[in-house]
């Protein structure tokens, strides 16, 4: 890397988020993941507030943050739709408005989208999820169509089962084993494993790749 770049990251203190953090720190780049107090995303006021008061001065994004509350359609209420859409879709909106004319300036920047496969597959319980994905995948498209003729590439990544503790927390032992044996590769994802995709497709390596969804689940989506 020619120089030392920013990259600006959200959920980057556990789980897949931390392992970006690192990996983007191996890589050379300055992380700025700024913490619920600084920057909560399910607040719109909040995400308003560190906008205007905090120079965009980043030349990669790190959409990590999400949420998964687990219910069966007829039973989504209006505050979970309304919290998983904020979290999940909104702020990252939100964040690449902000970031980008910064990176349009530069001519250069990478935009990164941590989607899931259940953009593109899903299970019972999980529809207000798998609707705030695919909308985040589409997001990601156009961003990149609007945004390459200036630099900024612009792509999603879909882990499938990774070793976190959102996964413990939506199944239990027994389910996470059967889940195993349904991937090719008979095991979950480490949390390291996602982050070196992440952190290729922010790299000045990756200068080609854009409006992608990047599936990384060992194969689980095949069957």
């Amino acid at each position: 890397m020619s120089a030392k770049r920013k990259a600006f990251l959200t959920g980057g203190n556990r789980g897949i988020g931390a392992a970006i953090h690192r990996e983007l720190t191996r890589r050379g780049f300055e992380v700025w993941a700024p913490g619920r107090a600084e920057l909560d995303l399910a607040d719109p006021a909040s995400i308003e507030r560190f906008t205007k008061s905090h120079a965009a001065d980043v030349d990669a994004l790190v959409n990590n943050a999400g949420i998964n509350i687990l219910k069966p359609i007829p039973d989504i209420d209006a505050a979970t739709w309304k919290q998983m859409q904020q979290v999940n879709l909104a702020a990252p909106l939100a964040l690449m408005q902000w970031a980008v004319p910064f990176m349009r300036q530069r001519r250069w920047g990478r935009i990164v989208n941590i989607s899931s496969i259940f953009s593109l597959v899903t299970r019972e319980n999980r529809a207000p999820y798998s609707m705030t994905k695919a909308a985040l995948n589409a997001l990601t498209r156009n961003a990149a169509i609007e945004f390459g003729p200036d630099g900024v590439l612009v792509n999603a990544l879909c882990p499938g089962y990774v070793e976190t503790e959102m996964t413990t927390k939506n199944n239990p032992p027994a389910e996470i084993e059967r889940i195993k044996s349904t991937i090719p590769l008979e095991r979950m994802a480490r949390p390291e494993e996602m982050a070196q995709i992440a952190g290729f497709l922010c790299s000045e390596e990756n200068n080609y790749i854009t409006g992608q969804a990047v599936i990384a689940d060992g194969g689980f989506t095949l069957k």
